[in-house]
């Protein structure tokens, strides 16, 4: 028999090789553990590198080369503080491709890769408009469909939190909605959720709505919640309490929450129709059980930030409305069965059928919620017996805001559709 000389060697050098591998593999372990323990104690600080890259995104409104640059300095102090922070990476990737630095760029988005990104997998992407500026429109086409998207979260994870009117809030106005003869939206067209609403189940829901509503169409966003506010470095931050945002911490509370930076996007970047409302209630409070969390986080119940509305209202028929100034909080219950604020949206919408436009329901708005508001002493949200003594000296009456796009302010939601009633 031959046998070659190959086929003798192996049996004799299997285990030099083997020790060989054992002892190269060694830094490789060394190298992985190292790693390991730097990202665990990087996610220390996540929740706040997080909180960065939401106040680096609402810095973006027109694009400019001075709020690139701003929100690039963000980013990298989210990375700092959070080194495997992906969203922070692919961000700072788009931000430096913004500016022209195409190795900057590319190095980010290797991070990215490396670490994963929530933002990159969807496609986010802050400076594009999906429905951007057009100077030479005049005037929009009919409304070829209508779609919308209610909230009324009244539940949440720790039960001192519970609200008592937002569930009903949102199941009352979705049936003006739905009213043929208020507002005339079809029925298989509005979803609305008040039970159980989580940070997921939001997304995928602003999702659906991104996903279905075209250009013609026009879209509605009503969501009542806690809103919370924490001022830090450059900007106020806001963020929406879900069902399951956990309170336990500051890390905690800012990565199981939804930032309003993160509707703001959905809205900007990927829903297409040029007549887009949203309603927001988002300044409750269950009592002194919030106040005492909210000082011991260094937040406080706030309505959204001049910035963020702002930042919606970017592109073309773009309207929002805020329940309240961002130093105020909002009121509910007696002697309505609401919140005041949706209450005289109902009363707004009911005084002409549904067919005055947004601009036009808004004085009337306004001056009966802050009517209704001034006769109550002390408001509902973080202002309540033993809240920090900074809070005495807020405003504690309660003036709904309007912000809206160049056309935005003529949207009429109870116009009737020209095209199919529902998918």
């Amino acid at each position: 028999m031959r046998v070659s000389p190959s086929s003798i060697a192996t049996p004799l050098l299997a285990p030099l090789r083997q020790r060989a591998l054992a002892i190269f593999a060694i830094p490789a372990v060394i190298l992985a553990l190292a790693l390991s323990a730097a990202q665990a104690s990087s996610q220390d600080n996540c929740g706040e590198g997080r909180d960065f890259v939401v106040q680096a995104l609402e810095q973006i409104k027109t694009g400019t080369p001075s709020e690139v640059e701003a929100g690039l300095q963000l980013l990298k102090h989210a990375n700092s503080v959070c080194v495997s922070s992906g969203d922070a990476w692919y961000y700072r990737s788009l931000f430096e491709g913004k500016l022209g630095r195409a190795t900057n760029a590319t190095y980010a988005l290797g991070k990215a890769k490396l670490f994963g990104s929530d933002a990159m997998s969807s496609g986010a992407n802050p400076f594009v408009l999906a429905a951007p500026p057009q100077p030479d429109l005049k005037t929009l086409p009919p409304i070829h469909n209508k779609w919308a998207l209610v909230i009324g979260i009244s539940q949440f994870q720790d039960p001192s939190l519970d609200l008592k009117f937002t569930g009903k809030d949102a199941k009352d106005f979705a049936s003006v909605l739905v009213d043929p003869k208020l507002g005339r939206f079809p029925a298989a067209n509005v979803h609305t959720i008040t039970a159980g609403v989580t940070t997921r189940q939001l997304k995928e829901q602003l999702n659906w709505l991104a996903r279905s509503a075209e250009p013609d169409d026009l879209v509605l966003i009503f969501l009542a919640s806690h809103g919370t506010s924490r001022s830090q470095d450059t900007a106020d931050v806001n963020y929406v309490v879900t069902s399951d945002t956990d309170l336990k911490d500051q890390d905690s509370l800012f990565s199981t929450s939804i930032a309003m930076v993160d509707i703001s996007d959905i809205v900007r970047t990927r829903v297409r129709a040029r007549r887009t409302v949203i309603l927001l209630d988002t300044c409750h409070s269950g009592g002194a059980g919030i106040a005492n969390r909210e000082r011991a986080l260094q937040v406080s119940e706030s309505a959204p930030s001049a910035s963020v509305l702002e930042r919606i209202s970017q592109g073309i028929g773009r309207a929002i409305l805020s329940s309240s100034q961002e130093d105020q909080s909002s009121y509910e219950g007696a002697p309505f069965q609401n919140g005041y604020f949706t209450h005289f949206l109902i009363e707004a919408i009911r005084r002409n059928n549904g067919m005055d436009s947004i601009e036009q329901m808004f004085p009337y708005l306004r001056d009966q919620v802050s009517k209704a508001a001034a006769t109550k002493s002390t408001t509902r949200g973080a202002y309540v017996a033993g809240a920090a003594p900074a809070a005495k000296s807020a405003n504690l009456g309660q003036t709904p805001v309007l912000t809206a796009s160049d056309i935005g302010g003529t949207i009429v939601l109870g116009a009737p559709v020209s095209g199919a009633s529902g998918q």
